[in-house]
């Protein structure tokens, strides 16, 4: 027993004496991150690296990057979690601002995720002071919650709005030299190709027939109520009540996305008839053959202004006036 007691008054001292003081665990570390960074954490280092007294602060990833585990946001994070590590190494040699960058794999920090009941990765924790001029009472580790895969740039500001006031070294990403060429290559081959078919596209271009297709196109599609069918998300068709389909729907304040279609061919044929008697009638030279053709679309526009009325009374059921035959 009196040996015992003996051994432990000389074990005891030992043992302290050979704990690192906070500034001597900091220059450790820090000298080590000056070679790697983000530093390649163990469960052994990890426990030195964040167990009190602290005099630094140190931000720990907590990651599992192995194919087999399924963590792809870890894998995604990883790049950004070494850029922020690098900018801050490099922007702060000196280690003025008493930060540090750690990584713990799950292969190399079972023992730390089980005793920590971690159960998904990646987990962001940093680590405040606890002694010094800028310590914390609240000792226990800030935990970032990742909602997706963030960016370094997020990162980088919720780091710094949780360090002391002062300038912290800016982010700097690499310059993308592949982006850059494959940005130019493009360019490049576009510029080619424009130069080389825009003499086949030329006339197509300047085309007054399919910019006019195009724009009754498009006056034909708006002017039926094709936006107030996306605004309003109407249904296609409905029923009549007596086991029928109604494709017109009462009232100038609601309308089905059939009827619009309708709508939108009636307008199509007036107008093409309509084009068909101003442009291509007068060119007939066939007096007998004119005549005809001027029957004949006389008859399809007053057909189906016909059709156009019988619909607008039953928008409107109280309107008087019609044209045969509907």
């Amino acid at each position: 027993m009196r040996f015992s007691k003996v051994l432990a008054a000389f074990v005891l001292p030992l043992a302290a004496s050979g704990a690192l003081s906070a500034p001597e665990k900091f220059q450790k570390f820090h000298s080590r991150s000056q070679s790697s960074t983000p530093l390649d954490l163990s469960d052994s280092t990890y426990d030195q690296l964040t167990s009190a007294p602290r005099d630094y602060i140190v931000g720990v990833l907590l990651t599992a990057q192995e194919a087999k585990y399924g963590c792809q946001i870890c894998r995604e994070f990883q790049p950004e979690w070494e850029l922020i590590a690098k900018s801050w190494a490099k922007g702060d040699k000196n280690g003025e601002s008493r930060v540090l960058f750690g990584t713990l794999d799950f292969s190399k920090g079972k023992s730390t995720f089980q005793k920590m009941m971690l159960q998904t990765a990646p987990v962001l924790m940093l680590f405040q002071p606890t002694v010094g001029p800028n310590a914390k009472a609240d000792s226990q580790p800030i935990r970032y919650d990742f909602s997706g895969s963030p960016t370094a740039e997020q990162i980088h500001a919720w780091i710094g709005r949780h360090l002391p006031d002062g300038s912290h070294p800016p982010l700097v990403r690499p310059v993308n030299y592949s982006r850059i060429v494959t940005t130019i290559t493009v360019a490049l081959g576009l510029i080619t190709f424009s130069t080389v078919a825009w003499p086949y596209v030329k006339p197509v271009v300047r085309s007054r027939n399919l910019w006019a297709g195009i724009s009754l196109i498009a006056v034909l599609l708006f002017t039926s109520g094709h936006m107030f069918n996306h605004i309003r998300k109407v249904p296609y068709i409905a029923g009549d009540g007596r086991g029928g389909i109604s494709y017109f729907a009462g009232g100038f304040s609601n309308q089905y996305g059939m009827e619009t279609q309708i709508i939108a061919a009636m307008y199509g044929v007036l107008s093409f008839a309509t084009i068909a008697l101003a442009l291509k009638v007068p060119r007939i030279a066939d007096p007998k053959s004119q005549q005809f053709m001027v029957f004949l679309w006389g008859m399809v526009i007053m057909g189906m202004y016909s059709f156009l009325l019988s619909v607008f009374r039953i928008k409107n059921g109280g309107y008087p006036f019609f044209i045969p035959p509907f």
